[in-house]
C-alpha cells in the first residue's frame, strides 16, 4: 500500500507540474515590438529575460515526459505479471479427480523450465486441437456380421443443407428431422481440419472405405482434400418450395440401386458442374429419352420381324407329318 501512496504521489506531482508549465506558457503575452527593441539594446536585459522564462519552460516540458515515462512503467509491470501468471497457471502439473498431481514428462527439470515447457505444450495443444480433427479416427469401426453395416456413408452439412444459417438448435432440429435414428453419428467443427480459414471435412479421418462415401455441403473448400466424394449443393435460402433435397435423395438413391462400386468414378463427372443435381436431371432426362427411342426401334423391327414371318409361314406351310 505504501508503494502504491508513493506512485500515486509522484505520478500527482508530475502532473501537476506539467499543468503549470502549460498555464504560465498561455498566461505569457507575446513580445510586443517596444520590448524587442529594448532587447536588442540592452543584451543583459535578453540574458535576464531568458534566465526568467528557462525554469518554466523547462517543467512544462519535463512534466508530460515524466508522465509518459510512468505509463510505459505501468504497462510494462502488467504485461510482465500477466506473463507471469499465465506460465503459472497453465505451467502446473494436472490432477487428478482428488487432487493429486499426475506426473508429465516434465517433472525432472527444473521448476521454472518445467512451468515454461508445460505452458508452451498446452497452447501448442490448444493450437492443434483448432486445426486438426480431434481424432484420427472419428467413428468406430464398421460393424460385423450379423448386424448390418450400411454399404454407404453419407456426411451432410446441416448449415445451408437441411437449415436455415439464421437457425442455430442443431440437436433439436436432428431429432425432429431423424426420429428414428437413421443418423448413426453427430460430428462437430471440433472434427473438421482448419485450413486457410475454412473449415474442411477430412473424410480421410472417418474410419471408413473412401470408395463408399459420400459428402454433401453447399460449399467445395469443405471437401476439397477429397473433391471426388463431393457433391456442392446450392445452398437453401429458406424458401419452403426449394426442391434440392427431393433430387438429391433421387441422386443418391441411383447410385445406392445401381450398387455402384467406387463413388468417385460418379461424382467425378460432376465435380466441375455449378450446379451438380441439375446435370444429374439433364443426364438422366437424356437417357430416359434414348431409353425410349431405343425400345421403341426394338418394338417397330420386332413387329417387322413377326410380320415377315407370318408372311413366309403363309407362303411356304409346312409339310404335315404321316
Amino acid at each position: 500500500m505504501a508503494a502504491s501512496a508513493a506512485l500515486f504521489l509522484r505520478l500527482r506531482s508530475g502532473l501537476r507540474l506539467g499543468t503549470r508549465g502549460l498555464c504560465a506558457r498561455l498566461a505569457t503575452p507575446p513580445a510586443r515590438a517596444s520590448d524587442q527593441a529594448a532587447g536588442i539594446g540592452s543584451r543583459g536585459g535578453t540574458k535576464a529575460q531568458a534566465q526568467a522564462h528557462g525554469p518554466q519552460q523547462q517543467q512544462g516540458t519535463e512534466g508530460p515526459s515524466y508522465v509518459k515515462k510512468v505509463a510505459l512503467w505501468l504497462a510494462g509491470l502488467l504485461g510482465a505479471g500477466g506473463t507471469v501468471s499465465v506460465v503459472y497457471i497453465f505451467g502446473n502439473n494436472s490432477v487428478d479427480e482428488t487432487g493429486a498431481k499426475i506426473p508429465d514428462e516434465f517433472d525432472s527439470d527444473p521448476i521454472l523450465v518445467q512451468q515454461l515447457r508445460r505452458t508452451y505444450k498446452y497452447f501448442k495443444d490448444y493450437r492443434q486441437m483448432i486445426i486438426e480433427p480431434t481424432s484420427p479416427c472419428l467413428l468406430p469401426d464398421p460393424l460385423r456380421e450379423p448386424y448390418y453395416q450400411p454399404p454407404y456413408t453419407l456426411v451432410l452439412e446441416l448449415t445451408g443443407v437441411l437449415l436455415h444459417p439464421e437457425w442455430s438448435t442443431a440437436f433439436p432440429l436432428i431429432d425432429s428431422v431423424d426420429p428414428h435414428g437413421f443418423i448413426s453419428y453427430r460430428l462437430f467443427r471440433d472434427a473438421t481440419r482448419y485450413m486457410d480459414g475454412h473449415h474442411v471435412k477430412d473424410i480421410s479421418c472417418l474410419n471408413r472405405d473412401l470408395a463408399r462415401v459420400v459428402v454433401v455441403d453447399c460449399k467445395k473448400e469443405a471437401f476439397r482434400l477429397q473433391p471426388y466424394n463431393g457433391v456442392a449443393l446450392r445452398p437453401w435460402d429458406g424458401n419452403s418450395d426449394d426442391r434440392v433435397l427431393l433430387d438429391l435423395s433421387a441422386f443418391l438413391k441411383t447410385i445406392a440401386l445401381n450398387g455402384v462400386e467406387d463413388v468417385r468414378t460418379v461424382l467425378e463427372h460432376y465435380a466441375l458442374e455449378d450446379d451438380p443435381l441439375e446435370a444429374f436431371k439433364q443426364r438422366q432426362s437424356r437417357l430416359e429419352q434414348e431409353e425410349q427411342q431405343r425400345l421403341a426401334e426394338l418394338s417397330k423391327s420386332s413387329k417387322q420381324n413377326l410380320f415377315f414371318s407370318s408372311l413366309t409361314s403363309r407362303l411356304w406351310p409346312r409339310s404335315k407329318q404321316p
